[in-house]
């Protein structure tokens, strides 16, 4: 079985403390247990979730949906984002099995970023790194007003999307989008053998939710 990996890269700065980090975590574990209940995703969607505060760490490494455990998320520091997008790189080329003339590798893998500031480093660096390595889908999230949606254009172009505000109720919404993504894009890959790649392949976005 050919799997699709996912990448969830979430912003834990300082700004992200309180209700918001919370709801990250409750989101988190809302989106495995519907996966849970899709054949299709179960047996092909492996998530990872990488944080990015004043450092980037991989928290969980690519993991199947029946072991995966939502980990415990703290908030503070810095918005490092260009170190979080090297990171998915060097994850990602670690991690994701590449097609050889003897088997066919993974899907590629899919990419959902979500921040609710500005970066605070060179980020263009590890954009740099990022667009070296090739990528089913990238979707970036701007939760709230603060986040800077011209920064998210650059790192995909096609797949950016807004919440009004980083509170409980719209990062719910988020996350139940993210999981009938993932579902759908399985569903495409298992089904037809085809990789998603574009917004208007995915589920419709709820209203809290804006495309940018």
């Amino acid at each position: 079985m050919r799997r699709l990996p996912v990448y969830l890269v979430l912003d834990t700065s300082g700004s992200m403390s309180g209700e918001p980090i919370q709801a990250v975590e409750n989101g988190m574990q809302m989106l495995v247990s519907a996966l849970r209940q899709d054949p299709q995703a179960l047996e092909s969607a492996y998530l990872s979730v990488i944080t990015f505060d004043s450092d980037a760490k991989q928290v969980v490494p690519l993991t199947d949906l029946a072991t995966f455990q939502t980990p415990p998320l703290n908030a503070s520091g810095r918005t490092e984002l260009g170190l979080a997008l090297k990171l998915v790189k060097d994850r990602a080329m670690a991690e994701v099995q590449k097609t050889t003339p003897e088997k066919k590798g993974d899907w590629r893998p899919l990419v959902f970023l979500m921040t609710d500031g500005i970066p605070t480093d060179e980020w263009k660096k590890g954009l740099a790194e990022f667009q070296s390595a090739k990528w089913g889908m990238v979707v970036c999230c701007a939760a709230g007003q603060s986040a800077d949606v011209s920064v998210l254009k650059q790192i995909s172009p096609e797949c950016v999307v807004q919440l009004d505000t980083a509170d409980s109720k719209s990062l719910a919404a988020f996350f139940k989008w993210v999981s009938a993504s993932i579902s759908t894009t399985s569903k495409s890959v298992n089904e037809g053998k085809k990789e998603v790649t574009g917004m208007d392949q995915l589920p419709p976005p709820p209203p809290e939710i804006s495309i940018v």
